[in-house]
């Protein structure tokens, strides 16, 4: 069909090399997911996936985050599940930081909440991997308490 007189184009290919951008006047609420990357300068309500994630300093996210690489300059409320993080000097992180590669904290950095080198480079699998831990160190903690008490346990009587 010609319209205009210009001969139809054929669909563009999806490029998936360059970045999307979430501006500061932008807000979602629910999960975002993608296998490109992301800047965000506006405000996120839920999970994020993604390949390559960039908070910037007027970003936000509140939820969890699964991701190969993420730069954070702005906040973050939730865990966060990656292979290289950088938390930049204006970050401020709430929430548990596992990495399975690197790890980069710029000074100034607010982090509040446990930072672990893991495995997992997934979200539910690092999750059951900390729990795990957590579970184990709780169990010992408690083993030891047993230990310190004031009298000893008998173990045979006649």
């Amino acid at each position: 069909m010609v319209m205009f007189g210009k001969k139809p184009e054929a669909p563009r290919p999806l490029n998936d090399s360059g970045r999307s951008q979430i501006g500061e006047t932008f807000s979602l609420e629910g999960t975002l997911r993608t296998s490109g990357a992301i800047d965000i300068s506006g405000l996120i309500k839920g999970a994020v996936y993604t390949n390559d994630l960039v908070i910037k300093e007027t970003g936000s996210v509140v939820g969890p985050v699964e991701t190969d690489k993420i730069e954070i300059y702005g906040h973050l409320e939730g865990k966060v599940v990656a292979k290289t993080i950088v938390i930049g000097s204006t970050a401020v992180v709430k929430g548990d930081v596992l990495f399975s590669e690197t790890l980069k904290t710029e000074e100034g950095a607010d982090i509040t909440g446990y930072i672990k080198k893991t495995e997992s480079t997934s979200l539910e699998a690092a999750q059951d991997e900390f729990k795990l831990e957590s579970i184990e160190a709780a169990n010992n903690a408690n083993k030891d308490k047993s230990k310190k008490s004031g009298r000893p346990k008998i173990v045979a009587s006649n």
